[in-house]
């Protein structure tokens, strides 16, 4: 069986701004999957993506892309790196034609004939100003260049916020013919679990600067489950069972990290299957509590 290769790894990788602290992070993105990352906003997602990017410099810790140390390679390792944000990265004024003749001399494998035919796909106009772009355009538009000098790796920091489903929808896809290629990996930063329950592989969950939990997505889906009883029932719950619990009008809610365990244990009891979005806030309210 051939070895997993990762091509993103952190090592106990630090960032302390003083009021926010990513703290000893931990995580690896293994070859040809697509890996969320997963947190609420300020949860600490842009600051780890800017450190994997060398735009900002680490604490302590070390990072790895492709096998080779971030702080040495980082100028020739960008060669196989399309990076999507949130915010737009070029001038309002430029058009198309502008950012393929700027692109050609700062990607060696740069292809305009790819370019362009991605702008015609995405239905975008080569002559009209970006800044004049709708939301949903200006994401297409770095997807287009993101995919235009053959990246091998693809980092996006909530490249589906703000954006309407039908849109949400067509960059998924988008996303999903990119790793069918089996050297095409994606990390993906979001905070809407339902579009990584649709497009995920791995999943790692980071909240206050630090990593709760990560792992294969079906496995974590398929161990959690939400296990609803009375109140009065909560304390026949074990304790090594339960990540987080609620109560409300009509009982209490738990999140179990071992639905298969709990339903044999608790039959009476209702069980659920659990969503990231559920995973995600009863892990983060568990942390804060």
């Amino acid at each position: 069986m051939d070895e997993i290769k990762n091509v993103i790894e952190l090592n106990n990788v630090t960032k302390d701004y003083g009021d926010f602290k990513l703290d000893a992070v931990n995580f690896n993105v293994p070859e040809g999957l697509v890996c969320g990352f997963i947190g609420q906003n300020g949860a600490g997602k842009t600051t780890t993506i800017n450190l994997i990017l060398d735009i900002i410099k680490r604490d302590a810790g070390e990072i790895r892309v492709f096998g080779k140390d971030i702080d040495k390679d980082s100028a020739s390792l960008r060669e196989n790196i399309g990076v999507v944000f949130d915010e737009m990265g070029f001038h309002e004024f430029m058009t198309g034609r502008d950012i393929n003749i700027m692109m050609k001399n700062i990607f060696k494998n740069w292809e305009e004939d790819v370019f362009f035919d991605y702008l015609r796909r995405f239905s975008l106009p080569t002559k009209k100003k970006c800044g004049a772009f709708s939301r949903g355009m200006r994401m297409k538009l770095q997807i287009a260049v993101a995919l235009s000098h053959h990246a091998k790796l693809l980092i996006m920091d909530e490249p589906t916020s703000g954006l309407d489903p039908i849109v949400r929808n067509e960059m998924i896809d988008i996303f999903r013919e990119f790793v069918l290629e089996e050297d095409h990996t994606i990390l993906l930063s979001s905070h809407i679990t339902g579009d990584l329950e649709k497009l995920a592989d791995e999943v790692v969950f980071i909240d206050g600067g630090k990593i709760v939990l990560s792992g294969n997505k079906d496995k974590i889906l398929e161990k959690h489950g939400i296990l609803k009883c009375k109140k009065e029932d909560l304390n026949r719950i074990s304790d090594s069972l339960i990540v987080h619990w609620e109560t409300g009008s009509f009982g209490a809610e738990v999140l179990v990290n071992d639905s298969h365990e709990a339903s044999k244990l608790y039959p009476d009891m209702v069980m659920e299957p659990a969503t990231l979005e559920q995973i995600m806030l009863h892990y983060a309210r568990e942390v804060r509590k």
